[in-house]
Order: structure tokens, then C-alpha cells, then sequence
């Protein structure tokens, strides 16, 4: 499948912390609900990647990175809306562009991996 210290393992894990940290400053606002969506959806990430390095066919690898993509985009979500509230004054550019990037890796491994398994 893929090597476990590849890039998506790496950001996936990045990310998580980055995640942590954001969950950490949105309790200290009281802001609960988000702050356990965002943690959910956002270390989630890491865990499907992972669990995909121990895939026991092509398939079960695509099935869990493609899960792995969908929690990205729900993190993206989350962070999106965090960015734009009012209400809430964090600057989450840097999580948001990051976790950007794991949606187009992930987007291109599911892909990719589709593809080797039609031919």
C-alpha cells in the first residue's frame, strides 16, 4: 500500500496536533460544540491514514483514505466557520490552508489508487 512515514501520514499527524491546540483555545471561549466537531473530524484524519497502512486489500486501503478525505473536508467545514464568525477571534488560516492541503493529497491518493485498481 503506502509507506508510513510518507507525506499524508506526516500532515495527517501535523495536523492533529494543530487541531489539539485549536481545540484547547475554543474551550477556553466556552465554545464546546465546535470545539468537539473540530477535534473529531480533524484527528480523525490521522487515524484513517493510518489505519489504511494496515489495509488487508486495495479496497479496504481506498475505503479508508476515502474516509480520511471525507473528514478532512468536514475539518475544512469546521474551520471555515470558525474563521468567518464573528463572534470568534481566531486566526485558523494556517490550519485551514493546511488542512487544504490534505484534502487535495488525499483527493489524489483515492484517485490514483481507483485507477491502478481498473487496470
Amino acid at each position: 500500500m503506502m509507506k508510513q512515514n510518507g507525506p499524508i501520514y506526516t500532515k495527517s499527524f501535523e495536523f492533529a496536533l494543530m487541531v489539539v491546540e485549536l481545540h484547547n483555545s475554543l474551550n477556553k471561549l466556552r465554545q464546546y460544540d465546535i470545539s468537539r466537531q473540530i477535534l473529531k473530524s480533524g484527528t480523525s484524519i490521522g487515524a484513517n491514514v493510518n489505519e489504511a497502512s494496515a489495509a488487508i486489500s486495495k479496497k479496504d486501503f481506498i475505503s479508508k483514505m476515502s474516509i480520511a478525505s471525507k473528514e478532512a473536508r468536514e475539518s475544512l467545514y469546521w474551520l471555515k466557520l470558525i474563521e468567518q464568525s464573528k463572534s470568534l477571534k481566531l486566526d485558523v488560516k494556517q490550519e485551514y490552508n493546511q488542512c487544504l492541503e490534505l484534502v487535495m493529497l488525499l483527493t489524489s491518493i483515492v484517485k490514483t489508487s481507483q485507477l491502478k485498481t481498473k487496470h
